[in-house]
C-alpha cells in the first residue's frame, strides 16, 4: 500500500511538472510577439505565431497555449487586406478559440473577449455587409465578459477602439472612445504581468490609442 502511494504522488508530481513545463516558453513567445511593432512586422508576427502553434502541439492538453495561438491570428488578420485571405486567418483562430474552450469546459471573460475580437475583425474586413451579423457577436460577447469579470480592462478597450473607428454620425469617434479608453486603463494599471494563465495583452495599445484620442482633432 505504502509502495502505492509513493507511486501515486509521483505520478501525480511528474504530471504537475508537465503541466508547468509549458508556460515559461508560452509566456517568452507570447512576450515576442506582442512586443514587435504594430505596423510593418507580418513576418516576425507570423514566425513567433508559428512557435505559438508549436507549443499548443506540443501540450495539446493545455488550453492557454490555444488560446494564445488565437489570439495571435486574430490580431495578424487585421493585416490580411484580401476578405478570403483574412477570413482564413479568423477560422485558424476560431478552431483554436474553441479548442481552449473544450479544454477549459466553459468560457471565461477572456474567452468571450477573444471572441469578441474576432467577430470585430470579421466586421472591419467588410463593415457595410458585416455590422449587423458580427456587430451583434462583438456586442453579446462583450456583455458576457462583463457579467463575469466587470474589472476585464480588454472589454472596454475593445469596446473603445470600436467606438473610436465608428463615424461620429453614429456614436463614434475620438471623444465617445476616450472614456472607455480611460476605464481600461485605470483595470490595466492594477493589472499583474506575471502568469500567462492570466491574459493581460492590450496595456500598450491601450495606452497609445488613449494617448490619440486626447489630441484635438486637427492635430495629426
Amino acid at each position: 500500500m505504502r509502495k502505492l502511494m509513493l507511486m501515486s504522488a509521483l505520478a501525480l508530481s511528474v504530471m504537475s511538472v508537465q503541466a508547468q513545463d509549458y508556460k515559461k516558453p508560452l509566456y517568452n513567445t507570447w512576450q515576442a510577439f506582442d512586443t514587435l511593432p504594430v505596423l510593418n512586422a507580418h513576418d516576425a508576427k507570423l514566425q513567433q505565431a508559428n512557435k505559438l502553434g508549436l507549443i499548443a502541439k506540443k501540450w495539446p492538453n493545455e488550453w492557454a497555449p490555444h488560446f494564445y495561438v488565437a489570439l495571435s491570428k486574430a490580431m495578424m488578420s487585421y493585416d490580411e487586406k484580401e476578405i478570403a485571405r483574412h477570413d482564413a486567418v479568423l477560422d485558424e483562430a476560431d478552431k483554436e478559440l474553441e479548442e481552449a474552450v473544450s479544454i477549459l469546459g466553459k468560457q471565461t471573460d477572456e474567452t468571450y473577449v477573444l471572441g469578441a475580437m474576432i467577430a470585430n475583425s470579421r466586421m472591419a474586413a467588410d463593415p457595410m455587409n458585416r455590422w449587423q451579423k458580427y456587430g451583434k457577436i462583438f456586442s453579446d460577447d462583450l456583455d458576457a465578459a462583463k457579467k463575469i469579470n466587470p474589472s476585464n480592462p480588454r472589454m472596454y478597450y475593445l469596446k473603445a477602439i470600436s467606438t473610436m473607428f465608428t463615424p461620429k454620425a453614429f456614436g463614434g469617434g475620438k471623444a465617445n472612445a476616450l472614456p472607455y479608453f480611460e476605464k481600461a486603463q485605470g483595470f490595466f494599471a492594477v493589472e499583474k504581468e506575471d502568469d500567462i494563465t492570466k491574459p493581460f495583452w492590450g496595456k500598450k495599445p491601450n495606452a497609445l490609442f488613449l494617448a490619440e484620442c486626447k489630441k484635438p482633432d486637427s492635430e495629426k
